[in-house]
């Protein structure tokens, strides 16, 4: 066993083997890899389901982010759809192809990624099953599950007029990353290698998710292709609009105007368009007492021409798009 035998080389059966033995288990799970399916347990009869897929040379590029980002990014772009729900992240599911010609080590590197993130951000998920097949190009499709824990859902269609548009986590950040990798400036890139290792890591606030539930959340998602978008999707759900304070955007924008300059960028465009932060965009009563991980950046107004507002002006739905574009 040598960490030059590849796919190829070792099979099916012997790779699969090996890549699970690097995996943590699932405390939710009553049957974990190994059987045809797994065995999850939802206690009060109900649970979360989504599912991501990223390609080769569309979400990713082999040459950017290393066995280990992918396998990370995986996770964390998956259950952050499932703390958007206000649910609790328990069992991942991971289909994987790559070429024959791929070395068993990219494959436990992949599911150190897998194990790490599940670790990191949701204490207690775990992958507990999945697939492997071979193919020209690697591709990563993730199913995750996650439990309400006798909570309800907060879906996208609940913002009432009056409430606190509130957003947890980083914005623009992983998309100054991306601008930083695309740009070829290796100083930069090396300058600002946190915005770049948030890119390709991105870390959503999980706990966040349910916190926010608890304190009445009408309305939340994944800020995962940019606050102008995102917010749209939120305002025309509920048949409301959505007016966010400029002001209450600064902060997020002066941490990244260092590397903006590097590259000569405008630190807004990240903050308001750019996506794969992860975080959460959530709705609040006016009276509600905000979870600690929250900032107020905006409220929400009666329906009108523009689903979104920036200060008094129309704001574009302007952000990643995953039908029409390519992004790394």
């Amino acid at each position: 066993m040598t960490n030059l035998e590849t796919v190829a080389q070792v099979g099916e059966n012997e790779a699969l083997k090996r890549t699970i033995a690097r995996l943590n288990a699932s405390e939710h799970a009553l049957v974990g890899p190994g059987d045809d399916s797994a065995v999850i347990a939802a206690p009060d009869g109900r649970f979360t389901v989504t599912t991501d897929t990223l390609i080769e040379g569309h979400d990713f590029r082999l040459d950017w982010s290393s066995a280990y980002d992918l396998g990370w990014k995986a996770v964390a772009s998956n259950i952050a759809d499932v703390a958007a729900m206000g649910a609790i992240p328990t069992a991942l599911v991971v289909a994987l192809t790559v070429p024959g010609a791929t070395r068993v080590s990219w494959l436990e590197h992949f599911a150190d990624g897998l194990r790490d993130a599940c670790v990191n951000l949701a204490p207690g998920c775990g992958i507990v099953g999945g697939d492997l097949a071979a193919s020209d190009q690697v591709m990563i499709s993730v199913a995750a599950h996650g439990s309400l824990e006798g909570g309800e859902p907060v879906l996208r269609s609940g913002a009432q007029i009056g409430d606190i548009v509130a957003v947890a986590g980083t914005l623009g950040r992983a998309a100054a990353g991306l601008a930083l990798l695309e740009s070829g400036n290796t100083d930069a890139i090396s300058a600002y290698d946190e915005l770049v290792n948030i890119q390709r890591r991105p870390k959503p606030p999980i706990q966040a998710g349910k916190a926010a539930a608890e304190a009445g959340a009408t309305a939340m998602l994944d800020l995962s292709d940019g606050l102008a978008r995102d917010a749209s999707r939120i305002a025309r759900a509920s048949s409301v609009s959505i007016q966010i304070d400029p002001l209450q955007l600064q902060g997020f924008e002066a941490v990244l105007e260092e590397a903006a300059r590097a590259i000569e960028a405008n630190p807004s465009d990240w903050v308001i368009g750019g996506g794969e932060d992860h975080s959460l965009l959530a709705t609040f009563p006016a009276g509600a007492s905000l979870p600690r991980a929250f900032k107020p950046i905006g409220v929400v107004l009666p329906e009108g021409p523009s689903p979104v507002m920036l200060g008094a002006s129309p704001l574009p739905e302007r952000g990643w798009d995953s039908s029409r574009a390519t992004s790394y």
